[in-house]
């Protein structure tokens, strides 16, 4: 059997854990921010672990993980 690609899109933008679980950066921080309250940017701070139904689908993307 061929080897698996994964997608070079996917191995930048997420990374996993200790336990499985698949963290991403936040959207939504890089430009318009003055029309976002201080709370909003505060909680978007740093990585977010993402949901159980989208890592299914990263996953897809990552056939060996990384």
């Amino acid at each position: 059997m061929p080897k698996l690609k994964t997608k070079s899109g996917a191995k930048k933008r997420f990374k996993i854990t200790a336990t499985g679980l698949l963290k991403a950066g936040v959207a939504g921080k890089r430009h318009r921010l003055l029309g976002h309250n201080g709370k909003y940017i505060r909680q978007n701070r740093g990585t977010k672990v993402m949901s159980s139904s989208d890592t299914k689908t990263i996953r897809s993307y990552m056939p060996y993980g990384l």
